[in-house]
């Protein structure tokens, strides 16, 4: 898919959630949907299932997730029954911090590592099981000043095409799409490697 094409698909779709996910599963190429289980994730997750209900869902979990995340995922999972995979670190929660002790803080050099370990490796051990061609994301441009210049669809420079169906969504948006589709939510989210709400945990900027 060259420039051009991407920026069609871009301008004509790029603000229609719906019609981007059935354009890009179209494409019949190997999909996956990476989730967090962070706020308003069931969105994407019901977008995308309920048009291929077998494309994987993957999720790292870092260990470090609240109860309320877990017990959010869980219900997801079953209500879209969903092909959850969950990847995680090579070292559990327990080992990691007994050696090296609790998560470094955003300034310590140590941080870096931390995020390697807690997600970057297990997203890529996820890409080199998957292999999709396609993925799903849920980021949105109110994350960061770095997700504002995204395009709702791009090519990554290992020739992953990323979707991000809700770029342009508003927290209200998002909301009505609950409401009107009777799916859960989730408050309750910490993501220990961005430590603050508006900075990147690094894997956008790698893929």
């Amino acid at each position: 898919m060259n420039a051009a094409e991407l920026a069609r698909v871009n301008a004509e779709l790029g603000r229609d959630a719906p019609a981007l996910v059935r354009w890009a599963l179209a494409l019949r190429q190997p999909a996956i949907v990476t989730t967090n289980f962070r706020p308003f994730e069931a969105v994407l997750l019901h977008l995308v299932t309920q048009v291929a209900p077998q494309v994987p869902v993957v999720w790292m979990d870092s260990g470090y997730n609240t109860e309320a995340t877990y017990r959010y995922a869980d219900e997801v999972a079953r209500l879209l029954q969903l092909d959850l995979r969950i990847y995680l670190p090579r070292r559990s929660r327990a080992h990691r911090e007994a050696v090296d002790g609790p998560v470094p803080a955003l300034d310590d050099p140590r941080h870096a590592a931390f995020t390697a370990e807690v997600k970057l490796e297990p997203f890529a051990r996820a890409l080199r099981e998957t292999a999709p061609k396609v993925w799903f994301t849920a980021l949105r441009a109110t994350d960061s000043a770095v997700r504002a210049q995204m395009e709702p669809v791009s090519l990554n420079p290992d020739g992953l095409l990323k979707v991000a169906p809700l770029l342009h969504w508003t927290p209200r948006d998002l909301y009505q799409y609950c409401e009107v589709h009777g799916l859960p939510n989730n408050f309750d989210y910490v993501d220990p490697t961005k430590g603050e709400a508006q900075r990147e945990c690094g894997l956008h900027l790698a893929h």
